[in-house]
């Protein structure tokens, strides 16, 4: 069985590195998706995977990286449609800015 969550990340969570440490995070955890900033401040995501994979994700960006200060994690379930904004052949990619 697979999850598949979209997930919005807001609070102090630019410019400091939270999209290269989501990438690795998910990455380790065997979860593809993608990561990008978004011009309001936030951080958007889709996280695909076991679902327990994909909750203790969640779990995690509510923490973020040393550096961060998270102050809300919303999230919705995904679709395929988003998944497939990530790079072709890539497991999890870091796209662009929207």
């Amino acid at each position: 069985m697979s999850a598949a969550r979209h997930v919005r990340i807001r609070g102090l969570v630019q410019a400091v590195g939270f999209r290269a440490w989501t990438q690795s995070v998910a990455l380790h955890r065997g979860i593809e998706g993608w990561v990008r900033n978004r011009r309001d401040g936030s951080v958007e995501a889709v996280f695909a995977g076991e679902p327990d994979a994909v909750a203790t994700m969640i779990a995690a960006c509510r923490q973020g990286p040393p550096g961060s200060d998270v102050a809300a994690v919303d999230e919705r379930e995904a679709s395929q449609e988003e998944l497939n904004y990530r790079r072709a052949g890539e497991r999890f990619s870091i796209i662009a800015t929207v």
